[in-house]
């Protein structure tokens, strides 16, 4: 029987918090306003009453210091969660993450692990103000060391949160907070995928379509719309944005012979690059159309105003398949 059917996002990482401190007296939250507000989205809501101050702590306004304190407590036998409250937020903890923790376990050869998790909302249409609406993957997903997934539903949420707690490498969550309030089924007793692997989530013939987080429920309904014009696309939720599942990809798109990579970050500098170089270097015969790519503008984050037309919207994918399908 499914103990927990339907819940947001939100919920189901909050319900993977809960099940990963019952399991582990060890596992610490950390972050700004998440013990008694329950963090600005509500993530954390309840489990300080629940686990207590001492396990769900309140932070400083100091992200520096956040992960920087959670490398000690890894160091110590602690699993410590970090919440960095916004994307934009998480760049005075660059240094920290890029230099100290993504390195310490190849630094020691291998005998000492620091098994943290940082957890940043991240990507934009929220409505809110400068700093707060970011797509910074591509800069850590550069940094060796790290391992960075990004669930796109509820099921994925709630075991993506525990695998990560679980891993002796730091592994950073990118949460897609548009999608915050996004409800589907979660299994709780169904066994967990791979978090490390992409999933096709609509299976198709013509062209692939690649996304993650929140531009996965985008892509679907690109495909749906693509299928009025009898156009069949495949859709793959990549879930894992360090390392990347390029088997997955090539082996849709030895299929289909088209790829359009989709993603809310710029295309300039994006993972979209990376993606359509690997494919085009393991699958270049296969392919009928060059790679493309559809991304924000290499712009700084716009207003709210006009935050619709920065990032992708289906009918930027939809367009990318027309000119795939032109060649």
């Amino acid at each position: 029987m499914n103990a927990a059917p339907d819940l947001t996002i939100a919920k189901a990482v909050n319900a993977g918090l809960r099940r990963a401190m019952e399991e582990n007296p060890r596992v610490l939250l950390m972050g700004e306003d998440i013990g008694s507000l329950g963090g600005v989205y509500r993530v954390t809501e309840g489990l300080k009453k629940d686990f207590g101050g001492h396990r769900v702590m309140d932070t400083p306004l100091g992200e520096a210091g956040i992960v920087g304190t959670a490398v000690g407590l890894a160091l110590r036998g602690y699993r410590p969660v970090c919440e960095i409250q916004f994307d934009g937020f998480s760049f005075p903890a660059f240094n920290q993450i890029t230099t100290q923790l993504a390195k310490m376990r190849n630094r020691t050869n291998g005998d000492v692990s620091v098994p943290v998790t940082i957890r940043i909302p991240y990507g934009g249409v929220i409505g809110s103000v400068e700093h707060h609406s970011e797509s910074p993957e591509a800069l850590f997903a550069h940094t060796a060391g790290l391992r960075i997934i990004t669930p796109s539903n509820a099921q994925d949420a709630y075991w993506m949160t525990q695998q990560a707690i679980t891993c002796e490498d730091p592994v950073i969550i990118f949460e897609p907070k548009r999608r915050y309030w996004l409800k589907g089924a979660v299994d709780t007793q169904r066994p967990a995928a791979d978090p490390f692997t992409a999933q096709v989530v609509r299976p198709g013939e013509d062209a692939t379509v690649v996304a993650y987080g929140p531009l996965v429920p985008v892509a679907l309904a690109a495909a749906r719309a693509a299928e009025e014009d009898g156009r069949s696309v495949e859709v793959i939720d990549l879930r894992s944005l360090s390392p990347i599942d390029f088997d997955t990809v090539e082996d849709s798109v030895r299929r289909t012979g088209r790829l359009v990579v989709a993603h809310e970050a710029p295309t300039f500098g994006g993972l979209g690059g990376e993606i359509a170089a690997r494919i085009t270097e393991r699958a270049f015969y296969s392919l009928e159309a060059p790679v493309l790519r559809v991304g924000a503008f290499h712009l700084p984050y716009p207003v709210a105003a006009v935050e619709d037309q920065y990032v992708p919207d289906l009918d930027r994918i939809l367009e990318a398949l027309d000119r795939s399908f032109a060649y």
